[in-house]
C-alpha cells in the first residue's frame, strides 16, 4: 500500500467547517501538491496527511492563527452612506481598495445601519477556528520538476490554494 512520505505527489479533497459544523468551504476537485517541498499547504495539514493511504479520511482542527488569522481591526472602516457609490450600498458588495504601494485588497460591505456602510477587509472567517475534512484521492511519486515547483505540472484536476 502506497502512503504519502517526502516527495509524494498528493492529491487531496477537502472541507471545512465552521464551529457549528456548517460547511463554509468546499473543494470537491483533487488539490494536488507536493509534499515537503515548500507547496503552500499549510504544515499542520502536511504533517496530519504523511503516512496516509488513498481512501484515508482526515479530520484536522485549524486554529485561527493557522487558518485565516486573527482579525485585524484597522481593516474595519465605517463611512457614511452618501460618500459610498450607489452599487457598493448592499451587504456583500465587494469593493476593490489600492494602498500606497499599489497593492489591490478586497474588501466587504458588512453592514448597513444609521446611514452608515461599514467595509471589513478580513477574512471572513478571521479570528475563528475551523475543522478540515480531508480525503486523501491519489498518491504517487513527484517528478523532479513537480518537487521544484511544490504541485503537479499537468493540468488534469484542480489547483493549489
Amino acid at each position: 500500500m502506497t502512503t504519502v512520505s517526502r516527495h509524494s505527489l498528493v492529491y487531496i479533497t477537502y472541507s471545512l467547517l465552521d464551529a457549528r459544523g456548517a460547511v463554509v468551504e468546499l473543494h470537491d476537485q483533487p488539490v494536488g501538491y507536493v509534499q515537503g517541498a515548500n507547496s503552500g499547504i499549510l504544515p499542520v495539514i502536511e504533517s496530519a496527511v504523511m503516512g496516509h493511504a488513498i481512501g484515508d479520511q482526515i479530520e484536522i482542527a485549524l486554529s485561527a492563527e493557522e487558518v485565516f488569522g486573527l482579525r485585524d481591526e484597522n481593516l474595519i472602516f465605517i463611512d457614511d452612506i452618501k460618500n459610498v457609490p450607489p452599487e457598493y450600498r448592499r451587504v456583500g458588495a465587494k469593493v476593490m481598495f489600492d494602498n500606497a504601494s499599489g497593492e489591490t485588497k478586497a474588501f466587504y460591505v458588512t453592514a448597513i445601519k444609521n446611514g452608515q456602510v461599514t467595509l471589513d477587509g478580513n477574512p471572513a472567517l478571521s479570528g475563528e477556528s475551523v475543522t478540515c475534512l480531508l480525503n486523501v484521492i491519489d498518491i504517487r511519486n513527484a517528478t523532479p520538476d513537480e518537487i521544484r515547483h511544490g504541485r503537479p505540472l499537468e493540468v488534469k484536476t484542480g489547483t493549489l490554494h
